[in-house]
């Protein structure tokens, strides 16, 4: 659709135009104006505590907010968000939510005040045609948003939005409906896949923090895919071995890589950064395209 066309679709949808302020309705309109391609995110966030430590993770989420282009808004795709559907959160303000429990009340005292965006969650529902892209105003930005953009961009002043995991569909169905959002990429949307290549929290190393070898075998297996663009191999992850299968017991901390990897254009640049295992089971693998 192009702006000519979209502004005639909202001049006749007086519903549409009574329910946006002036300044979203600015913004939904400038939105369509190019800019140059954004780059990609997969962030592994694991533990999070990672919010409010200045370890090496953080570090090096600090250092690639300082050497990323300044978005005009962000889309998160977070392992903590699973619905009965699609849905994109559409609030003004979205909440900061502390999806965990028996952490230091200082983890719980964290807020990230960053504006949402129900123009773009509009924008957004009508690139999508092979699904419902349906508006949420009742969930916010969780910890798998929130804990990495605190270091990202610790001043909250670019606009924020989630789009959940339907749980009902295939891995494929995932990746297919990250490519209907690319022309975003041309509009100054950054978005992020927050998740884990390698997560199973059920055998967590507590005592040494020493990687598991199927860890180590798995994450290497993955990013080496990764690298090579083998997208259906990472899609089909249930035939790459036993210890890929221990890495990815459920599918929600996978899922966000796919999106990222769904977006990406052929012949971009992928570099990995904090390409380690914490806790022995959890890859805090990350990388960024373009």
């Amino acid at each position: 659709m192009n702006r000519k066309t979209f502004a005639k679709l909202l001049l006749s949808s007086p519903i549409l135009l009574s329910t946006m302020t002036l300044k979203e309705l600015n913004y939904l309109t400038q939105s369509f104006a190019s800019t140059p391609q954004m780059p990609l995110l997969f962030v592994g966030h694991g533990n999070p505590m990672n919010a409010i430590s200045n370890n090496q993770y953080a570090q090096e989420w600090q250092k690639i907010g300082q050497n990323l282009p300044t978005p005009s808004a962000i889309l998160c795709v977070s392992a903590h968000w699973e619905t009965n559907g699609t849905f994109v959160t559409a609030m003004q303000m979205p909440q900061t939510i502390h999806d965990f429990g028996g952490f230091p009340q200082a983890l719980f005292d964290v807020q990230y005040p960053a504006q949402g965006s129900p123009a773009l969650a509009t924008q957004i529902s009508q690139l999508v045609t092979t699904t419902n892209v349906q508006p949420n105003y009742d969930w916010g930005l969780d910890h798998g948003c929130w804990s990495v953009l605190k270091h990202i961009y610790p001043k909250n002043n670019i606009p924020v939005l989630q789009l959940s995991l339907n749980y009902n569909q295939p891995l494929s169905w995932h990746y297919s409906l990250a490519k209907e959002l690319h022309t975003l990429r041309q509009k100054g949307v950054l978005i992020i896949g927050s998740g884990n290549i390698v997560h199973n929290l059920g055998i967590i190393n507590w005592q040494t923090n020493q990687a598991y070898d199927w860890a180590i075998e798995a994450n290497n297996k993955i990013k080496t895919l990764i690298a090579n663009d083998a997208h259906q191999q990472l899609i089909d992850y249930t035939q790459l071995g036993s210890a890929v299968k221990l890495a990815i017991p459920t599918t929600e901390h996978y899922l966000p890589l796919l999106y990222i990897l769904g977006l990406k254009q052929k012949n971009e640049n992928i570099s990995f950064f904090n390409d380690t295992i914490d806790l022995g089971s959890i890859a805090m693998t990350s990388l960024q395209i373009g």
